[in-house]
């Protein structure tokens, strides 16, 4: 059998085993990793953390972004992975809504509030704005986290006591669409006491780490860069990611934590699993 006659015959094969091996790769990247998530456990030590609220579990979710894919019924099931932890607080770091240049998607975040509120914490939840819930509509944004109960600390604290202990939550509103007031959550943080400090972008710690009253950031924004590998992720991270994309960091003292977010914008994910993440306080 001659050459030509052999590549006649492997020519088809060849081309059928490339579409099911690109088709595969698609629905997986589209639909089976998109919907693998992942609990990670992380303990951190907090010098400053009364014995009082050792053992403390914060949950952390973020990057929701609402559309026709993450809807309320698929966040439900989202809320009870999160209630199965039984975390003390839960804090969902921005991103609600989902928008583009072509669309806004606003229609899809407001039935956000019913799931939400089935949230389960002792502590409640608490939450900041992302850069794509301010260039959608902030205020409906905002009316959807009070309607789930949801408390949303933009440029506040919200201070957690045990007897005369005390854990301080604080956040700050969006770096790249909002007011962010550093400032102003600095003069309203007690001086003693462990501070959480949340903020969409994770590469403002460079900023908030300075000020040396901060334990603890948490962030999400950058969706781990939707593809797990290198050389290929950065072309997927947004501004203000870019330094710290995924997982735990040490900043000037303090540690901050980039989530990978539950949802993506555009919806694909290879080896970047979407994640929630439990944090458990020890003090020292």
């Amino acid at each position: 059998m001659n050459q030509r006659v052999i590549y006649r015959l492997l020519l088809p094969t060849a081309v059928l085993g490339g579409a099911l091996l690109l088709g595969g790769g698609l629905v997986y990247v589209r639909k089976v990793e998109p919907e693998d998530v992942q609990v990670v456990s992380v303990s951190l030590v907090l010098p400053r953390l009364d014995a009082q609220f050792d053992g403390y579990r914060i949950a952390q979710v973020s990057d929701l972004h609402t559309d026709s894919w993450m809807t309320p019924g698929r966040v439900l099931g989202l809320v009870n992975l999160v209630n199965a932890e039984e975390p003390d607080l839960v804090a969902i770091t921005g991103d609600f809504a989902t928008h583009s240049r072509f669309r806004s998607l606003i229609r899809h975040a407001l039935g956000l509030a019913a799931p939400l509120r089935r949230l389960r914490a002792p502590d409640g939840v608490v939450a900041v704005l992302g850069n794509h819930d301010h260039k959608t509509d902030t205020q409906a944004i905002r009316r959807v986290l009070a309607a789930s109960g949801a408390v949303e600390l933009c440029n506040a604290v919200l201070t957690l006591r045990r007897d005369r202990a005390a854990l301080h939550l604080c956040g700050v509103d969006d770096v790249r669409e909002g007011t962010v007031d550093l400032d102003a959550v600095l003069r309203k943080l007690p001086e003693e006491g462990t501070a959480v400090l949340l903020g969409h972008e994770p590469d403002f710690a460079d900023e908030s780490a300075v000020a040396g009253r901060f334990d603890l950031q948490l962030s999400g924004h950058s969706h781990g860069g939707q593809v797990g590998l290198p050389l290929i992720r950065s072309l997927f991270l947004p501004k203000l990611s870019r330094r710290y994309p995924s997982g735990l960091y040490r900043v000037n003292g303090m540690y901050l934590y980039t989530n990978r977010g539950l949802g993506a914008h555009p919806r694909f994910r290879f080896n970047c699993r979407p994640e929630i993440t439990v944090f458990t306080l020890r003090s020292s």
